[in-house]
């Protein structure tokens, strides 16, 4: 009989936690389709950068998304970036984008902790493509440029 409770009392928390787990993923799917929203239609012509991480496990403020210029974007911890990012990894100037006859280069500007493209750590200026990803200290982005 004891068994035979303990075994029902398992089976409906399990069950719970698995509509916990699909109400979460329902739930981080319904905030990101929100953040799109929000970015509305502005610059829909230019390329952005999407956080790829999420904002509750870092340290610091970040937004979700960041609208690129059309000649270039500086990006690090000082005041001076059209990307100001607080991250203590991140170094004062640390990385540029910039456009050059309709496409997008990256450059690291010689930070001490490096950026990242696709996982490889860049080492001259490389050109970036939709869906690249984008890695600054902590902080990991999406490269998007929507195709007309």
């Amino acid at each position: 009989m004891f068994v035979q409770i303990l075994s029902w009392i398992i089976r409906y928390i399990f069950i719970a936690m698995i509509y916990y787990f699909i109400y979460s993923i329902i739930r981080l799917i319904y905030w990101d389709i929100q953040q799109i929203n929000k970015r509305g239609t502005k610059a829909q012509d230019l390329p952005y950068l999407k956080l790829i991480n999420r904002k509750d496990r870092l340290d610091f403020e970040v937004h979700e998304f960041y609208d690129l210029k059309e000649e270039e974007t500086s990006i690090g911890r000082g005041k001076e970036n059209d990307i100001q990012i607080m991250d203590k990894y991140i170094s004062t100037q640390h990385s540029k984008i910039t456009m050059d006859e309709g496409a997008y280069f990256l450059e690291d500007l010689g930070s001490v902790n490096g950026t990242y493209l696709n996982g490889v750590k860049l080492q001259d200026v490389v050109e970036v493509k939709n869906g690249d990803r984008i890695g600054i200290g902590q902080v990991e982005f999406l490269f998007v440029k929507e195709v007309d």
